[in-house]
């Protein structure tokens, strides 16, 4: 019987270097990746989700993008069902997968098979949705809903609402075959980064592309709520400038990094690391297998 590759899992913060690091690997060792990022799914969201171009990408087959058109709903059950379909077909053409992302849930979802509660109904939805973010709050809170590390984003808080307070159920273990590396970046360097691609955003043209998808799809669709996009809205419409758009992004993104972080932390089978240490532990795997 033919030896199961591997699945190596990539996480870390945004602007760590995932991206890189998991093209390098699946190079190395005949990988194919799978992105596990609930921004990048979006179609003709590319410049603003920092969505790896064809050029970073060096021919390594990449899945997970473009999944779905901005607007429309994509749970993490749907990835977490399309994450086991593709890396089921990776290991059968005798490839390596490599997850690689930063959404913590898609992650999990995958590592520890979580088994979702079933889907609210349109009418559910739709109640929470006409209810203002300072409401759901309230809902939540008056129910005794366990608020969501981002108690700040309407999308989280009426996720938290339609569960009411449960959680899915999930193994305590990792799947055999599985390996799960965190990239661990210094503070200092990561705020450098992220501020070099925040600049990128811009000179690459986030802008147009933010208007583009406000004549395409609306800007009130949820894929335009999140992100840069409102910022980019409220600049094309005069109300800020484009250096306060840079800074308010950056200073989110770097609140972003550390709700990654505060997520990954509870996992205790992810093997932390400089990139060149998970190069060397990923080496040491494949030298073991053969």
């Amino acid at each position: 019987m033919a030896t199961i590759r591997p699945l190596i899992v990539i996480v870390g913060p945004t602007a760590s270097g995932k991206t890189a690091l998991a093209i390098t690997l699946a190079k190395r060792y005949d990988g194919e990746v799978i992105c596990a990022d609930s921004r990048t799914v979006f179609r003709d969201m590319n410049i603003g989700t920092a969505k790896p171009t064809a050029e970073e990408m060096q021919g390594i087959p990449h899945w997970g993008l473009d999944l779905t058109q901005p607007g429309k709903r994509f749970t993490a059950a749907a990835f977490q069902s399309y994450a086991r379909d593709v890396i089921a077909d990776i290991r059968s053409r005798g490839k390596v997968p490599i997850m690689v992302g930063g959404t913590g849930l898609y992650v999990d979802g995958v590592l520890f098979n979580y088994q979702y509660p079933s889907e609210p109904t349109s009418q559910e939805r739709a109640y929470f949705e006409q209810l203002s973010l300072e409401e759901l709050y309230r809902y939540c809170v008056e129910h005794g809903i366990q608020l969501p590390v981002n108690d700040k984003n309407k999308r989280h808080l009426i996720h938290a609402a339609l569960r009411n307070g449960t959680e899915p159920q999930r193994n305590k273990q990792l799947h055999t075959d599985t390996y799960v590396y965190g990239i661990a970046v210094a503070n200092s360097v990561l705020q450098q980064r992220i501020q070099i691609r925040t600049e990128h955003m811009f000179e690459d043209g986030v802008v147009e592309e933010a208007k583009q998808l406000g004549e395409m799809y609306g800007w009130d669709n949820e894929a335009m709520t999140s992100n840069i996009y409102p910022l980019l809205h409220a600049y094309l419409q005069g109300k800020t400038t484009r250096q306060q758009v840079m800074e308010t992004f950056m200073t989110r993104d770097r609140q972003l990094a550390k709700r990654q972080l505060t997520w990954f932390r509870r996992n205790p089978y992810i093997q932390w690391g400089h990139s060149d240490d998970i190069l060397r532990s990923v080496e040491e795997l494949f030298t073991t297998e053969q």
